[in-house]
């Protein structure tokens, strides 16, 4: 049971793990730094796309600590992906080194705010009980372009038991902010999955008998339009390693 300052300091030390199930009640966040030249297509890709990259914060150019986040985002995640002209070029536990003056970044909103409370509802997460990463996809799905920014829908996946699908969406639509409800329900290969079993970014996770996949919208879609649209540099969380923030997972909560 970690406070987000007490995470953080594991991860600035170089701890690398995925953080579904850490420090449960504090709201998790995606991260995305781009160039300030390229900030404002993003906003407005985000502004477009709100349920697959809701943002929670923006930070002034070169500013390394957000007004949700008081760590410093060059160092307490615990894991991040360097990009260049869309092109993954690194995987680093740090990025000092690598940050510029002109880098606007952007806090996204995270499902994996959202799964204390479905375990409290009585849905079990697969991925927490496992120990691994979610399960993410590209899809078929076309997120609306914006400037130069264009890409797919990234979505995560949770296998849900069919008895509780509607608590599962009951749940999650109280958090708009973190992606809220599911996107879809069941039959993958409408999304354009082929196989569960090889997710593009994360882990798999067992589907068992009784149980279908519930698809949310995942704020991966960033990283996903930076390798479609090609800016020139580009960094972003490893997938699954979030930043913790210092906000409270109820204060996304609506009715």
């Amino acid at each position: 049971m970690l406070s987000p300052a007490e995470a953080r300091q594991k991860f600035r030390t170089g701890l690398r793990v995925p953080t579904s199930g850490y420090c449960p009640g504090w709201t998790q966040a995606n991260l995305l730094s781009l160039p300030r030249d390229h900030a404002y297509d993003f906003l407005l890709f985000a502004q477009r796309n709100p349920k697959a990259c809701p943002v929670l914060d923006v930070t002034e150019p070169g500013q390394t600590s957000a007004s949700i986040f008081a760590g410093d985002l060059r160092t307490d995640l615990p894991g991040y992906r360097v990009y260049r002209d869309g092109q993954l070029v690194d995987e680093r536990t740090e990025v000092t080194s690598l940050w510029r003056d002109d880098l606007v970044s952007f806090l996204i909103g995270c499902s994996f705010t959202f799964e204390a409370a479905l375990q409290q509802a009585g849905v079990p997460v697969r991925h927490i009980d496992m120990g691994t990463n979610v399960p993410m996809y590209r899809t078929n799905r076309e997120c609306r372009p914006a400037g130069a920014l264009s890409g797919p829908l990234v979505v995560s996946m949770r296998p849900v038991a069919a008895e509780l699908v509607p608590t599962a969406v009951r749940v999650t639509s109280r958090y708009p902010a973190v992606h809220g409800a599911p996107v879809h329900v069941g039959a993958p290969g409408l999304l354009g999955i082929e196989d569960l079993a090889c997710p593009d970014f994360g882990d798999a996770v067992e589907i068992r008998p009784g149980e279908v996949p519930v698809f949310w919208a995942c704020g991966v879609t960033p990283q996903a339009a930076v390798m479609r649209s090609r800016p020139p540099f580009a960094i972003a969380h490893a997938p699954g390693h979030m930043a913790i923030t210092d906000v409270r997972d109820c204060e996304f909560q609506v009715p």
